[in-house]
């Protein structure tokens, strides 16, 4: 039987959470990624760690609140929560992603 994710309530994220979540670059490289798409599958997310280094990853973005992981087949396929995000902390997302594409 295939497991089922845990999400947060929009009304239960936190900014400290959010902010904690992208504070590692390679988390904020996965929300970068996501940002701009539908949804990715965890294993296009990162070439450059280990499968499980990614997984650790994305568990804590989607405890987080930032991303929703659906199980797909074989695969999870994450995508932004972009609209819940953008309720609860407007231009938040948008800022960081900026800086971060700035290398700033």
């Amino acid at each position: 039987m295939a497991r089922s994710f845990n999400h947060p309530s929009a009304d239960d994220i936190t900014i400290d959470g959010v902010l904690h979540a992208l504070s590692d670059p390679i988390r904020r490289n996965i929300v970068v990624a996501l940002y701009n798409c539908d949804g990715m599958s965890c294993s296009k997310a990162c070439d450059q760690v280990s499968p499980s280094t990614i997984s650790f990853h994305h568990k804590v973005l989607r405890e987080s609140g930032l991303i929703r992981s659906e199980k797909v087949g074989v695969e999870v396929i994450n995508t932004l929560r972009i609209k819940e995000l953008n309720k609860r902390f407007p231009g938040l997302i948008d800022s960081i992603i900026k800086f971060h594409k700035a290398g700033k």
